[in-house]
């Protein structure tokens, strides 16, 4: 089996920010262990930024708001970072690999298939890959934000059968515990809907970007390529091995979804950014949602935004419920004028599809 562990700010530095050695060794013994029996792993780690901010002077209340200093503290912090990583990981006679990724190797088909063929090579050679967001050339606007949605990404890229989120809580609860001391552990969700997002709630720590927001909404990622996610504690024993072994009460298991995507519906779903919205009518709608056709001008009612050819878009219906995305085939000024066209209408050279059924993914 193929696994993807990956742990937060919160759970691998101390209250001041350091990195803490102890929990990085703590993870790659149970890392150690799955390779013992057998497992291939892959370990996504936050922590950069926080391993920078001490090294420079700048933790507690000094701490920087601006993209460019943190780009330039993560620079500082993430060989910092590596190095415990090394030296916990080679104890156990395990080498471990840095893989710096940026939402472009997701983006970008060719870059997408480099990182796929490094990754499987590293785990071919025995080498357990230790993966962050590339923070210090990140451009600001296109970032994953946190690390969930890179860990649920890299679980597809590989081809992972389990993706284990590690945080400070024992996983999804049924109740904020500060606030309701009867909150309990929600050990299994079948579908990720709206219920249990408001329930995850905003933000989480303050050292890092997640909390259990983004956790759910990493776990629907990996549900939809096929791939079961254990949102589990940490500090928890042999947390990893449970979650292999499925042991009850390890975390919130989040199942996988029916409808396994191909690789490339994935990235289109969940790794491209939306640039703009087609509005098409009901007729479009069902021809969509009933699966292997291609938008038509004709169906196409609205068209907001800016963006150019083979940007992705959302498509929603005339209430404005988005339920689509796709790859589109002309640029906004041009889909702008096809609005509404038959076939009859088009004019030469315009193309029959303003996104094909190759390029579109319907959404939950």
């Amino acid at each position: 089996m193929i696994v993807v562990a990956k742990i937060g700010t919160s759970s691998v530095t101390d209250a001041d920010g350091h990195v803490s050695a102890a929990a990085v060794a703590k993870l790659c013994t149970e890392v150690a262990s799955l390779r013992a029996d057998g497992h291939s792993v892959v370990v996504v780690t936050s922590g950069a930024i926080g391993a920078g901010l001490p090294a420079l002077g700048l933790g507690g209340d000094r701490r920087p708001r601006d993209a460019v200093t943190l780009q330039a503290v993560s620079a500082v912090g993430q060989s910092r970072l590596m190095q415990v990583y090394d030296d916990a990981l080679s104890g156990h006679g395990l080498v471990a690999a840095q893989v710096l990724l940026a939402p472009l190797d997701f983006m970008q088909r060719r870059q997408y298939l480099h990182a796929r063929g490094t990754l499987r090579r590293l785990l071919e050679l025995g080498a357990v890959p230790v993966v962050n967001e590339n923070d210090a050339v990140a451009d600001d606007e296109i970032r994953f934000g946190d690390n969930d949605r890179l860990a649920a990404l890299v679980a597809h890229l590989v081809g992972a059968e389990l993706l284990v989120l590690l945080t400070d809580t024992p996983g999804l609860l049924s109740a904020d515990p500060r606030f309701d001391p009867s909150a309990s552990l929600i050990e299994e969700i079948v579908e990720v809907d709206q219920a249990m997002e408001a329930l995850a709630g905003g933000p989480g720590s303050s050292g890092g970007s997640g909390g259990m927001a983004s956790k759910l909404a990493a776990a629907k990622i990996a549900a939809w390529s096929g791939v079961r996610t254990v949102i589990a504690a940490a500090t928890r024993e042999r947390v990893l091995a449970d979650a292999v072994a499925e042991v009850p009460g390890v975390g919130t298991v989040v199942l996988p979804h029916e409808r396994d995507l191909p690789a490339r519906k994935l990235w289109i779903a969940f790794a491209v950014g939306s640039s703009g919205t087609l509005v098409v009518d009901a007729g479009a709608r069902r021809a969509l949602e009933r699966g292997g056709v291609s938008l038509l001008a004709a169906g196409v009612t609205g068209v907001h935004g800016s963006f150019d050819v083979d940007d992705a878009v959302e498509i929603a219906d005339t209430d404005g419920q988005v339920f689509a995305k796709g790859l589109v085939r002309v640029d906004a000024t041009t889909a702008e004028g096809m609005a509404g066209l038959r076939r009859a209408n088009r004019a030469d050279g315009q193309p029959a599809h303003l996104v094909h059924a190759d390029d579109l993914v319907i959404l939950p």
